[in-house]
């Protein structure tokens, strides 16, 4: 059996937790910042999880996470 490659855009953006979830940032906290509230730009700093709908997606996309 042939080894899985990685996936890696998603090895940069997800990164496993100890109960088989997934951690990922939020996005719009790039750039275009000056019309956004602070209350809005200090949210998106958080990590989030990833929805239990795309967990199996992400767990695809990184083999041997």
């Amino acid at each position: 059996m042939p080894k899985l490659k990685t996936n890696r855009g998603a090895a940069k953006r997800f990164k496993k937790l100890a109960r088989g979830g997934y951690k990922r940032a939020k996005s719009h906290h790039n750039h275009i910042l000056t019309k956004k509230s602070s209350k809005r730009k200090r949210h998106l700093r958080v990590m989030t999880q990833v929805h239990d709908a795309d967990v199996r997606a992400v767990r695809r996309l990184l083999p041997y996470s």
